[in-house]
């Protein structure tokens, strides 16, 4: 048995197609991990979610933010941007289906046997893995309940910029979903600074890559992400990004989390041409 985790994979089926053939994934046996944003801006988002959906426990995916906007979208919460390419999920006669295992999906997940977090943009430096999942768990009860889709409508937004424990209501919320879907700089202090985007070195002055904050509560764990592809794939002790690019244009990687050097592979976005 396998275990492998993908970057963004964001609607590029032929490439995860070409990715699965690399790594002969066998879904009898194997497992993959998926950093969220299955869907958007790419052109096949209904065959990467029904591929991914029918591989049933062999698949764990967390929700970035992208699958979110799907989900608010369907709910009829906001409209879609013109940009948006997951038309096809909506118009699918599977949608139903589709649209509730995608809001079932988690917002984090730790495997304490292989020592890896999964999340889909990272973790503020005040949430150590226990508070992470206690906040995870608490956004995912209320998007499965019966009061998710209404707050689908509401979760846009860049404040609270900071955590705090005595948040509540749609603020608390709110910065969960950006904490975990959204992140890519803050302060030192732990303020998210959402509108940039760029790689680290292009961020203003006084932010820092979420990860690289001096006193980060999770520096003890080894975590998983995507969101970022100005960052690309991208490794240091304790940090693995796995977003580099698909949609873009660029390539789509997946790493073994159960070999010990934790090998990388990657796949172009468009086929490589013959000699």
């Amino acid at each position: 048995m396998a275990v492998y985790a993908l970057g963004d994979i964001q609607g590029c089926y032929e490439p995860l197609r070409r990715l699965l053939d690399l790594l002969n994934f066998d879904p009898a046996i194997d497992r993959l991990w998926l950093v969220g944003d299955l869907v958007n801006r790419g052109p096949q988002s209904v065959d990467v979610l029904r591929l991914v959906c029918g591989l049933g426990e062999q698949a764990v995916t967390v929700l970035g933010n992208h699958d979110l906007t799907l989900l608010a979208v369907a709910a009829g919460q906001v409209k879609p941007k013109r940009k948006d390419t997951f038309h096809s999920v909506l118009d699918a006669p599977d949608a139903a289906e589709l649209l509730d295992w995608l809001r079932q999906r988690p917002l984090l997940y730790h495997d304490a046997e292989l020592g890896f977090t999964l999340v889909h943009a990272g973790l503020p430096p005040q949430w150590d893995l226990p508070l992470a999942q206690h906040s995870a768990a608490e956004l995912e009860t209320v998007l499965r309940g019966p009061e998710g889709a209404k707050f689908l409508g509401r979760m846009f937004g860049g404040e609270p910029r900071r955590w705090r424990s005595d948040l509540s209501g749609d603020d608390r919320l709110r910065f969960i979903v950006n904490a975990l879907t959204r992140i890519r700089f803050c302060t030192a202090e732990g303020a998210l600074s959402l509108a940039e985007n760029g790689p680290p070195g292009s961020q203003s002055k006084g932010l820092l890559p979420w990860f690289a904050v001096p006193g980060r509560r999770s520096a003890n764990l080894k975590i998983i992400f995507g969101h970022w592809a100005a960052l690309g794939y991208y490794r240091v002790p304790g940090i693995y990004a796995l977003d580099s690019g698909c949609v873009w244009g660029n390539r789509l990687t997946a790493i073994r989390l159960d070999a010990p050097d934790v090998p990388a592979f990657s796949v172009p976005a468009m086929p490589m041409p013959l000699p």
